[in-house]
């Protein structure tokens, strides 16, 4: 997709959300572990469990798993017992779910104060999340062959940055794991993200397998492609 034409959509798909994904809500008790979502970038319901992850703060491990893919989608329907996106599983507690309403209300009642927030319930959040979608013209839907990496990467993201969209989209379709640190608007996380990185910008990636850390979607996407895309 043309640059200029892949950063207005992706803006496109922010303001369709109205705020969601950009800033953190209360907190409550803090895992000790990540939780691990096996999802894929341009499914809407997936995206009402990515927003919400962004809004408490949390720490996940996503298993991409686009259409068409081979990795991670067998894993889901051993685990559950079909192919339906998205799945939380939560070593934490041990539960493990389908259906993002409800892994939205596990996760408000486990990480939050208990109660769902008002952006992240009702109808108009199915419908502006499948706006969003739309918006994208099926970015992060479809697999594209690549070379999986040896150990899962990093992000430092939040859900409504259009520039990490763009950078996630391409870790979905290339179906590469990654480590989320969400770093949403008044995320108690940033001060440590800005230690880490030296300034508070994102996306960043950091690949273990390479020791390559970078800001810049664009630079992120080459750099996916051009390592682990497929010849």
């Amino acid at each position: 997709m043309n640059r200029t034409l892949d950063v207005a959509t992706s803006l496109f798909a922010t303001l369709a959300r109205m705020g969601g994904g950009l800033r953190v809500e209360r907190l409550g008790e803090r895992p000790l572990k990540p939780l691990e979502v096996y999802e894929f970038e341009g499914c809407p319901y997936c995206r009402k469990v990515r927003e919400v992850l962004t809004a408490l703060d949390l720490e996940a491990v996503i298993y991409p798993c686009p259409k068409g893919g081979t990795r991670f989608r067998s894993v889901v329907r051993e685990r559950g017992g079909k192919e339906q996106f998205p799945y939380l599983v939560d070593p934490n507690s041990g539960k493990a779910m389908y259906e993002s309403s409800d892994i939205i209300r596990y996760i408000c009642a486990a990480y939050g104060t208990g109660s769902v927030p008002w952006l992240y319930s009702g109808p108009l959040f199915d419908a502006t999340s499948a706006l969003a979608s739309a918006w994208r013209l099926g970015a992060g839907v479809q697999v594209t062959p690549s070379k999986a990496p040896a150990q899962p990467l990093e992000l430092w993201s939040f859900e409504a940055s259009p520039y990490c969209r763009i950078a996630r989209e391409t870790l979905c379709s290339l179906e590469i794991p990654y480590r989320l640190h969400n770093v949403g608007k008044s995320s108690p996380s940033r001060e440590a993200f800005v230690e880490r990185s030296g300034k508070m910008q994102v996306p960043f990636l950091a690949d273990p397998n390479t020791q390559v850390e970078m800001f810049e979607s664009a630079d992120i996407v080459h750099y996916l492609q051009a390592t682990y895309g497929a010849p």
